[in-house]
């Protein structure tokens, strides 16, 4: 997993590279670079599945754009991570910062929805929290590594545990669409996902009880393993829409 997670990262890096050599390589001289572009040209909002939050904007060509932002916040998910049938609650605490280029290969076009599609390539700094939960109660059971397990004494029980993405620099592709309502005003979508590599899991049982034969302790290790090893934990999704201005 770490090779391929070396090789993600160059191929972000490289197409930040490229972006970077394209624009050099461009010979009309209003797009030649001056200092003020190291100015944004822009700000968004924006809000999706890694949470809330915006970016600056810089427009360094028509086929050239940055974007430095940050999201975060609290979104929960109900039975939203699935093991061998058992369905875990998921709650994220998000914090990603991310630098992104973005390339418009028909930045020129007359239709401002083809000119505002683009490619985004780059990294993220991601430090997020995934709180996981089961709950379990009266005649009903939960299955933890293929044995059923129920609430012991009449009580309650549960399954709570933390996934986590530690302190990573994870590289992301992306497809988006930007176009402007007028001179200042735009909205844009964008999808894509950033390769995380795998989790680490904890998961702790409180008042259960097997129904037959089962071994809390190691289920619950097994569970964690199948968790931290599934592919598609690796990968995290992101899907988000905003509001941009540029003055």
């Amino acid at each position: 997993m770490k090779v391929l997670k070396v090789i993600t990262i160059a191929a972000a890096l490289s197409a930040v590279t490229g972006a970077a050599m394209a624009d050099s390589s461009v010979v009309h001289e209003k797009w030649a670079f001056d200092g003020k572009q190291l100015i944004p040209s822009g700000v968004r909002a924006e809000v999706g599945t890694t949470g809330y939050g915006g970016a600056l904007l810089w427009d360094v060509n028509p086929y050239v754009g940055l974007a430095l932002g940050y999201n975060g916040g609290d979104i929960s998910w109900s039975d939203d991570l699935k093991i061998d049938g058992t369905k875990y609650d998921l709650d994220m605490d998000n914090k990603t910062a991310y630098l992104n280029v973005e390339m418009r290969p028909w930045g020129t076009n007359d239709n401002r929805f083809v000119k505002s599609l683009y490619v985004a390539a780059g990294a993220a700094y991601i430090d997020n929290d995934y709180d996981l939960s089961k709950n379990v109660s009266g005649s009903n059971t939960t299955k933890i590594n293929g044995n059923f397990y129920k609430s012991a004494n009449g009580e309650n029980g549960s399954v709570r545990g933390k996934m986590k993405y530690d302190n990573d620099i994870a590289p992301y592709l992306g497809f988006g669409i930007a176009p402007q309502i007028n001179k200042n005003f735009g909205v844009f979508a964008e999808v894509g996902a950033y390769y995380t590599g795998n989790p680490t899991v904890n998961l702790v049982a409180s008042n259960l009880a097997p129904e037959s034969g089962g071994n809390l302790a190691n289920d619950l290790a097994a569970e964690e393993k199948k968790i931290e090893d599934k592919d598609k934990y690796e990968w995290l999704p992101v899907g988000k829409v905003g509001v941009s201005y540029r003055w």
